[in-house]
């Protein structure tokens, strides 16, 4: 079997899909986040074990940092690359798909605004226009990072992936059936 990596903006469900996958397949499971999570830290940011760490005040002063030092998301996706081609894994990344040939299984997940904006109140239990804005600040901040640091256009450019899937009206367990399916038959 090939690595899996699991694409989108921020609120689409990647990680819950990746960790659900890697414990269907017996596999293990690497985010991206995670691994920025870990830098964050190591620079000195607080919270970064909270859930809506990225949506926080000390998230968006990370991205910012970011984008002045983009050697920090380089790392994150040199170490990703590591992984995948060290090991059948699913990953979580932003950029990855751009950045790797297509011997691996990308998948883009997309959800429509208003979905992600309750999905993102629910989770950080605030107001759906908080989550909004917040949503909207993340897609732009990102787009400009990733534009930048690759040329990517995030969410406009879908011509790495091999599966784009709308989960605005699916519920998890219908995404994850529909991706293992796709990975079952692509092993054949």
């Amino acid at each position: 079997m090939r690595s899996i990596i699991i694409s989108g903006l921020a609120c689409v469900g990647k990680t819950s899909l990746a960790k659900g996958l890697a414990k269907k397949f017996g596999i293990n499971y690497y985010g991206g986040g995670e691994i920025l999570r870990k830098f964050a830290k190591e620079m000195g940011f607080e919270h970064t074990e909270d859930i809506d760490f990225w949506d926080s005040e000390e998230g968006l002063k990370f991205l910012k940092e970011r984008e002045r030092k983009l050697e920090i998301d380089r790392k994150v996706d040199e170490e990703l690359k590591k992984l995948i081609e060290k090991e059948f894994c699913v990953v979580t990344s932003w950029t990855l798909p751009w950045l790797t040939n297509d011997e691996f299984i990308k998948i883009w997940l997309k959800v429509s605004e208003n979905e992600r904006a309750r999905r993102m109140s629910l989770r950080d239990k605030i107001d759906i226009e908080v989550a909004k804005k917040i949503i909207q600040e993340r897609d732009e901040k990102n787009k400009e990072l990733y534009f930048k640091l690759y040329g990517i256009e995030l969410g406009e450019d879908l011509s790495p992936f091999h599966l784009v899937i709308d989960t605005t009206y699916l519920s998890l367990a219908d995404v994850e059936a529909v991706v293992e399916e796709y990975v079952k038959r692509w092993k054949r």
